[in-house]
């Protein structure tokens, strides 16, 4: 591999290269290290720990991991950190006061109509969330760089957000192949601090908590990261076929000789539905709202945490963060228009052509239009139906996001990556994994990094301050 053949995308900036073509300081040794190995064989090695270990996103669907890894140098990591800590407070914050107080609406810093039409909210857990146990456990945030070199958060997630265990495994995957001086920090203590939160969230006077991991079974594309979390911290997986509820309690039956009370759900199913349309409770809410509302068992991530990821929500939390915690935020949002307000949607539609339309409940990029590299026929869908349902939509402003060195064949490629960092948050506060997990999109010019649409990932190395 000869560094000086690599050539950058014209139209954003590259995370291991500055504008001239020179490599960053903080990558130069990678870069050198890799200089020295063959990329197809050390992709070939790669590949085969994936397959070693099992790595699948989906049902036996091997995970694409590149070999190359992304780094952040420490001085942006404790600013990124930051950043991630005060918003994931700021959220958890705005989840306890929906289903609580509503302060925030009666004051009219975020709009009333945003819980009337979010299909996240949950009017069933009004009332049910407890502020010792922040309904959202988990926040994984996904960040992209844009031209100007700024993190900018695209999208919060705190309804069900995965890749915390798929970080580890790329990390034990492609550390040891990738030779050289650099090594990266560890993931800190992030396990054990899940474990933590989420025994905490156990209602008053279980001083010995059951918790268990409530997931779909294989068929969940995260399924490997259901059973690692189950193994490392000794959670047993259950399916809605294992549960029943007794006297306002969920019990498992986790062997045929007996069944055992669950305090804790840590929930990891797609579906997480309370109630039907018309009113009626779901399956799910059958099984497990009177467990909830008797005080009898606790929930992680929260049942209704989707309302936070409802891009809509999305524009508002920097007005969040200065309400709940007086202060300014850390980290920036990408801008967004709400289109149910006038206002907004007239500056829009001035310039529709040159934004990102996005389905409010959307996730994993599906049914989000880049106007600017749309079709004809894309554009016109996108904005016949923006005009029809306002409401059901955002725009966004667009971002060149950055590309990052990828192995393709025997040299080096840029493609498009973002970040997902990850946040626990517990009784005595939030905490974040050291780094968290890359993808990258797969073809050149590719925008969608999204596993769910055959996006890859990358091991994120968080290096340690240079020694003075």
């Amino acid at each position: 591999m000869n560094v000086a053949r690599y050539q950058q995308e014209p139209d954003c900036s590259d995370e291991a290269f500055d504008a001239d073509g020179r490599p960053r300081p903080h990558y130069a040794p990678l870069l050198e290290a890799l200089e020295e190995q063959g990329l197809e064989e050390l992709r070939e090695r790669v590949e085969a720990g994936v397959e070693k270990n099992g790595l699948t996103f989906g049902p036996g669907e091997p995970i694409t991991v590149d070999p190359v890894p992304r780094l952040i140098d420490a001085d942006e990591w404790e600013r990124l950190q930051a950043g991630l800590l005060q918003r994931a407070r700021a959220l958890n914050a705005f989840l306890l006061d929906a289903y609580g107080p509503q302060r925030i609406f009666d004051a009219g810093v975020v709009p009333r109509r945003l819980l009337e039409t979010s299909e996240g909210y949950a009017p069933a857990m009004h009332g049910l969330l407890d502020a010792e146990a922040p309904p959202a456990t988990v926040a994984g945030l996904d960040l992209v760089r844009g031209r100007d070199g700024g993190l900018r958060v695209l999208e919060d997630n705190l309804r069900m957000p995965s890749g915390a265990a798929y970080a580890f495994a790329v990390r034990e995957i492609v550390e040891p192949e990738v030779a050289g001086p650099l090594r990266p920090r560890g993931h800190g203590d992030y396990l054990a601090r899940l474990g933590a939160a989420l025994r905490a969230a156990a209602p008053e006077g279980r001083d010995e908590p059951l918790v268990a991991i409530l997931s779909d079974g294989p068929e969940n594309g995260a399924w490997y990261e259901h059973e690692r979390i189950g193994r490392e911290l000794g959670f047993p997986i259950v399916t809605p076929g294992q549960l029943e509820l007794s006297r306002e309690r969920v019990f498992a039956r986790l062997s045929r000789e007996r069944r055992r009370q669950i305090d804790v759900i840590y929930r990891r199913q797609d579906a997480d539905t309370l109630t039907e349309p018309d009113g009626s409770l779901t399956e799910l809410g059958e099984l497990l709202l009177p467990a909830l509302r008797s005080g009898r068992l606790r929930c992680a991530n929260a049942l209704g945490t989707g309302l936070a990821d409802d891009k809509l929500t999305h524009a508002y939390v920097e007005r969040m963060v200065d309400f709940y915690l007086g202060e300014e935020p850390l980290l920036r949002s990408v801008p967004s228009y709400d289109l149910s307000d006038e206002g907004d949607r007239r500056e829009a539609m001035e310039r529709l052509g040159e934004l990102v339309v996005k389905p409010r409940a959307g996730f994993g990029g599906h049914g989000v239009t880049i106007m600017p590299r749309a079709s004809e026929p894309e554009r016109k869908r996108a904005i016949g139906v923006v005009r029809r349902r306002p409401e059901r939509f955002i725009a966004q402003e667009p971002v060149e996001i950055s590309s990052h060195p990828t192995v393709r064949g025997a040299v080096l490629r840029p493609r498009r990556i973002d970040l997902r960092p990850f946040v626990v948050s517990g009784p005595d506060g939030p905490a974040a994994m050291v780094g968290g997990l890359t993808r990258f999109a797969q073809g050149a010019g590719e925008m969608v990094v999204n596993s769910s649409r055959g996006g890859g990932c990358k091991d994120t190395w968080v290096l340690e301050n240079p020694r003075r």
